[in-house]
């Protein structure tokens, strides 16, 4: 059924119309046109559709609307305002995007990480990103910039 949501987006209110079952996956790429949230699998288990739900990392594609009225949801064009966030600094640092398609979804994990956990172990590190699939491979880079990252936190 088609509702009239309000959603807390990246620290606005975004109003929307959506059946209340839809993805926010789609809400942010289709109805806000936020298409720095990527579509990966549709089951939650690769890690490209990551955002935050009040600080936490979750897959969005798992998420109806319905379920999300007065919770700060915050998107990769969300985490910095001008995209500075040391984990996003770090990224570009070490080089870690090859083909790039994943690094939205592993940026908001680490972000997750780094903010639950702000001098993660090699093991915490291999252990909090372990749901986000990288088909490149740049998983050493990917620990790389989050231990920079953090010893810069």
């Amino acid at each position: 059924m088609i509702k009239k949501f309000t959603l807390r987006i990246n620290k606005k209110p975004q109003t929307v119309e959506a059946d209340e079952n839809m993805p926010l996956l789609w809400v942010l790429r289709d109805v806000l046109d936020l298409k720095g949230t990527k579509y990966g699998c549709g089951v939650g288990s690769c890690g490209a559709c990551t955002v935050h739900l009040n600080g936490i990392a979750v897959r969005s594609c798992q998420l109806p609307i319905s379920s999300l009225a007065n919770q700060n949801i915050t998107t990769i064009e969300g985490l910095a305002e001008k995209a500075d966030h040391p984990v996003q600094k770090a990224w570009l640092d070490v080089d870690v995007a090859q083909c790039g398609y994943c690094q939205s979804g592993q940026i908001m994990s680490a972000a997750a990480l780094l903010k639950s956990n702000p001098n993660p172990s090699e093991e915490d590190i291999d252990n909090f990103m372990s749901g986000n699939i990288c088909r490149c491979g740049t998983y050493t880079r990917i620990k790389k910039a989050i231990q920079q990252a953090a010893a810069k936190k």
